[in-house]
């Protein structure tokens, strides 16, 4: 099984590099300036899991990108979609199956419209994951799963296959017939922590010290709310551990979003909160959720008000 993986940041990097590290057919489309780092430094993984150290790994830029590949494995941000579906396009052909592992449901819309659905597989991990100042891929947690299957829940021999290839990688993987419902599932939960740890500039933690845990917790009622009129109520179990973790006393836990407010960068605003909103019509979630993506939504005018220079 030939495997594409877009990109070779903090997500993709780390998977790609667990399967190149088990023998798989792995090659990463980069940009040109992240080739010449991989070309001289090697791909490393630095991992309380295992570290990994791989002299030259394939690499291809999307100018050069000529063949189709069995697996696209998909782990952009949000906001970089359009450009990398145009990156990989002319490595899909009529077999390839698109695995994105993107928070959210928007990205499906956009890929099924580019490709069409039936390439497209459901899929999601659980990772924390960054670029240290050296290109090498800190694994900052102990999780390290990725969960995909066909959206219908139907095991094909295209979903086993990929399942087949998985299993020899130093990762945890799930082949799942419930993946949409573990996509909304993960979708309100991300969407909860961001609004509140964003809204609150504040860890859970800090949140709760202050007295505010039955915040966090309202916020997250409306976001299931939302799921469970798509047609994906949470389960209780899940429902259980989320409210558990949303409310925890002196947990550091916060949002990559967060962090990423905290250094001036861009954000999934709309893929992560705004999209869940539009998907509450008609009544467009609840008033948490509304003032959560409004802040949002004023973090990034400010930031490009800011970018500004004056003539």
């Amino acid at each position: 099984m030939r495997i594409l993986v877009v990109g070779a940041g903090g997500t993709g990097g780390y998977f790609g590099g667990r399967l190149l590290q088990a023998g798989a057919d792995v090659t990463f489309l980069v940009r040109a300036g992240r080739a010449a780092s991989l070309a001289r430094n090697g791909l490393v993984i630095r991992s309380a899991r295992g570290d990994v150290d791989l002299p030259a790994p394939p690499v291809v830029t999307a100018d050069a990108l000529r063949e189709n590949f069995d697996l696209i494995l998909l782990s952009c941000k949000a906001y970089d979609l359009e450009s990398a579906m145009d990156a990989f396009a002319a490595a899909v052909g009529p077999q390839t199956a698109i695995l994105p592992l993107l928070n959210g449901m928007r990205h499906l819309d956009a890929l099924d419209a580019r490709f069409g659905a039936a390439h497209v597989l459901g899929g999601q991990c659980a990772i924390s994951a960054a670029l240290g100042s050296e290109g090498e891929i800190l694994h900052l947690n102990d999780a390290h799963t990725l969960t995909f299957g066909e959206r219908d829940g139907v095991r094909t021999a295209r979903a086993e296959a990929i399942e087949a290839v998985f299993a020899k990688a130093n990762f945890d993987t799930r082949h799942s017939s419930v993946i949409l419902q573990e996509m909304w599932e993960k979708w309100i939960f991300i969407a909860t922590l961001a609004g509140i740890t964003c809204l609150m500039r504040a860890a859970i933690g800090d949140i709760v010290a202050a007295g505010n845990a039955d915040l966090a917790a309202a916020l997250f009622d409306e976001c299931a709310v939302i799921a469970e009129r798509n047609g994906f109520p949470p389960r209780a179990a899940m429902i259980e551990r989320s409210r558990a973790m949303l409310t925890a006393a002196g947990s550091p836990f916060t949002a990559s979003m967060l962090r990423d407010i905290e250094r001036g960068g861009r954000i999934e605003a709309d893929h992560v909160v705004g999209d869940l909103l539009d998907r509450g019509e008609p009544h467009r979630g609840g008033a948490l959720l509304r003032i959560a993506y409004a802040h949002l939504k004023s973090y990034e005018a400010r930031r490009t008000r800011e970018a500004v220079v004056p003539a």
